[in-house]
This record gives structure tokens, sequence and C-alpha cells, in this order.
């Protein structure tokens, strides 16, 4: 996979994204499985990896940094995202009572260290607010992520799950560009496309990342009625392009101009969206798939 810009400021990037979101049980996965998972992504030409300190029960950014220890592969070879911003309350972590958001200075400087220390590296590519923390100080937090900035701690900065408003807001505050918004995107979830997310992103010269490409498996196995719906239409579609339901979801939000961030520790969910990119949709097809998700229905107005 050829590596391409992240935006008009940010780094280059593999066009799939490989997160670790759905890690909830480190326990049961371990680390050779992280390795088997890397090695894969790596093979399949995938080099860039989603953190945040709370994945995996606040454990797999160590378990990723011990692969680096290991020298599993070079760290320059490798794009790093990490981000901090939301609590959850985990025996991990027992000081936290309830889900709170936290973007204080305070927090995203003890959050980036122990991320750098966890991970085993110098910086991180790109360091994002996880949601935005409506108490904080939002001049204290732009400093503090400019000055992180500076320092050579991260190279860029990001946000996660930020509305239009909010995504104005932190930017704002800064002197320097925000290069990505990872927004959750795909077939069963289309509000991205309808409440200006996507627009915005656009309009600042990003691409949409999108999470839950493929709906957390809902798009493959969904027995609600938006599934079942969308899923017959791909069915369709995947047998004209020779290809499977789920690299044509996919191929959707690649013709959308939107990074997948793969979230499946299942490996034949990962080659099938990376297959995605194999598959070129036409324009009515794709709008089809659009018109599938939301249940629209066009008639023709024949001046009858």
């Amino acid at each position: 996979m050829d590596k391409i810009y992240l935006s008009d400021s940010g780094p280059k990037v593999s066009p799939a994204v490989y997160g670790f979101w759905r890690w909830e049980d480190t326990s049961a996965a371990g680390e050779a499985a992280m390795e088997k998972i890397v090695n894969l992504c790596l093979e399949l030409g995938i080099n860039t990896f989603d953190h945040a300190d709370i994945y995996g029960g606040y454990q797999c950014e160590e378990l990723f940094g011990n692969l680096l220890r290991q020298r599993s592969f070079k760290r320059e070879d490798v794009v790093l995202f990490t981000k901090c911003g939301l609590n959850l309350p985990h025996p991990n972590r027992p000081g936290i009572r309830v889900p709170y958001y936290d973007t204080s200075a305070k927090h995203i400087l003890e959050s980036i260290d122990n991320s750098l220390k966890k991970l085993r590296t110098d910086y991180i590519d790109i360091f994002l607010l996880d949601q935005l923390d409506p108490l904080s100080n939002l001049e204290e937090t732009a400093l503090t992520l400019e000055r992180l900035r500076t320092s050579g701690k991260i190279r860029n900065i990001g946000v996660s799950n930020f509305s239009v408003f909010q995504h104005q807001l932190l930017a704002s505050y800064l002197r320097v560009p925000i290069v990505t918004n990872h927004i959750e995107l795909n077939l069963l979830n289309t509000t991205a496309l309808d409440n200006g997310q996507i627009d915005y992103i656009k309009q600042r010269y990003m691409r949409p990342l999108a999470s839950a490409p493929l709906a957390g498996g809902r798009i493959e196995n969904g027995t609600d009625e938006l599934a079942v719906r969308v899923h017959y239409k791909l069915e369709e579609l995947s047998r004209k392009y020779d290809s499977n339901v789920e690299s044509v979801a996919v191929a959707w939000l690649v013709k959308l101009g939107a990074l997948p961030l793969i979230g499946t520790i299942n490996e034949q969910r990962i080659r099938n969206i990376v297959n995605a990119f194999n598959v070129e949709l036409d324009k009515q097809d794709w709008y089809d798939l659009y018109n599938t998700s939301r249940g629209a229905v066009h008639k023709v107005d024949k001046g009858e």
C-alpha cells in the first residue's frame, strides 16, 4: 500500500490504519497475539497504528512497546497515534469512579509521558485529544499541546470524536494545524455526512479517518432491519465486483476519501478491509449504497 498524506500538514500514513480500541481484554489476547496482528498488518502494507492510554484496560501501549523493545520492527518504519481525554473505570485505575473527560494541561502532560514510556519511544507521530472536556481551560490545553510539539515529544496534533464546533473551538486556540479527526463512519452510521463533520474535515484539507468501518461486525452479521437491508445490497454489488460484502462496504468509505480505522482482531476481516482498495466503486453504486443506508427512495418526475 502506497503511503499517503493524512492532511496538507500531517505526515504520510498507510491508507488503512490499525487501532487497538477493541482490545478490551489483553489478558486473553496477550503479547503473542498482538505481535501476530502487527506482523500481519505490516505484511499487508499497514504501518500506522492507533493507540490510546485507556485501550486494553490501560495496557495496550505497553504490549506494543514490548514489541518495539524486542525489535520485532523498527520505530522509524511505523507511524504511531495515541490519545488521551476519555477516562474509564477499570481495576487498573481504581481512582476513576465514573466515565469522564479530562483534557486539562496536567492530564495531557501526565498522559504523554506515560505513553512515551509504555510505547518505548521518544516521540508520538500524532497525539490526539479523545473528546473535549468542557471543564478544561482551552487556552492552557492548546498551549500545552503546542509546547509538546515544540519539544519534539509529539509531532502533530489531532482530535477524536469532535463535533464541527468543538473542532473549530480548539483550532481557534492553536497556532498549529490539527491534522486529523477520528469519527465513526460506516454504511450503518452515516451521521458524519449529514452533520457537517465530513465537510469541515475536507475544508481543513484533511482526510476523514473512519472508525468502525464495518460497524463492529454488524455489516456482516447484523440482524436488525438496517443491517439486513444494507447487507442485501452489498451482496448484490459484491457479485458485480467479484469481491465480498466487507470489502465493498469499505470501498464505499475509500471512494469518499476516508481512511478506514481497523479495530477487529479477525485476520480475515483485516484482509477484507485491505482488499477494499482493489474495488473501484461506480459513482451510481456508491449512491445506491448510500440511499439504501438511509432508506431513501427517489422517484423520477416524468411530468405526467
